[in-house]
């Protein structure tokens, strides 16, 4: 039999033993909820501060960004799969058709690695707005592309006012104010 105070011992113990086991989990979810929360962060297109300059090839020539300088762009990066892009292909029609006379430039660039798959893609949803290809995706790099698509807000300065990831109808109108707050009246 062992001495009261050896028996109290052990039972003090066991009994932190377990209160720290029943809170084990606690520091494991902290650092989870904390890892998490970084890779939110860095799923953000991490947008420089001014637009990097790109010349890509255009269903009608060529599109170069310095051309667009004194227009307010809204750059979009997009590709043949994705379906959040086909949603966005008439939202950006209209906006071109309210927004184009007051100086609003958009242009599509798609990642597409095969051709014949953008082309279909833009039979299909006709857009009333700027096509360019970037195969090798090098623009989509320069911009920190996260996600399809990502939507850039140039000013007329040429720099990033503003970065998009994915495509939400419901947040659409909260994108488009920040566009139009740009616009000539």
């Amino acid at each position: 039999m062992r001495p009261p105070v050896a028996r109290d011992v052990s039972r003090t113990r066991q009994a932190r033993a377990q209160r720290v086991s029943r809170f084990a989990p606690v520091p494991l979810l902290l650092l989870m909820i904390f890892s998490f929360g970084i890779l939110v962060a860095d799923a953000k297109p991490r947008a420089p501060q001014v637009a990097p300059a790109f010349t890509l090839p255009a269903r009608d020539g060529t599109v170069a960004l310095d051309s667009l300088r004194g227009r307010v762009v809204l750059l979009d990066f997009w590709a043949s799969w994705c379906e959040p892009c086909k949603r966005s292909f008439p939202w950006m029609n209209s906006l071109v058709q309210r927004y184009g006379a007051r100086g609003l430039s958009v242009v599509a660039i798609n990642l597409d690695k095969d051709r014949d798959l953008a082309d279909r893609f833009v039979e299909e949803h006709e857009p009333a707005f700027t096509i360019a290809f970037d195969p090798a995706g090098t623009t989509a790099e320069a911009y920190r592309v996260a996600a399809m698509p990502s939507s850039y807000l140039v000013g007329r300065d040429g720099t990033i006012l503003s970065a998009h990831l994915g495509f939400d109808a419901k947040k659409a109108s909260e994108f488009e104010k920040q566009i139009a707050a740009q616009l000539t009246p």
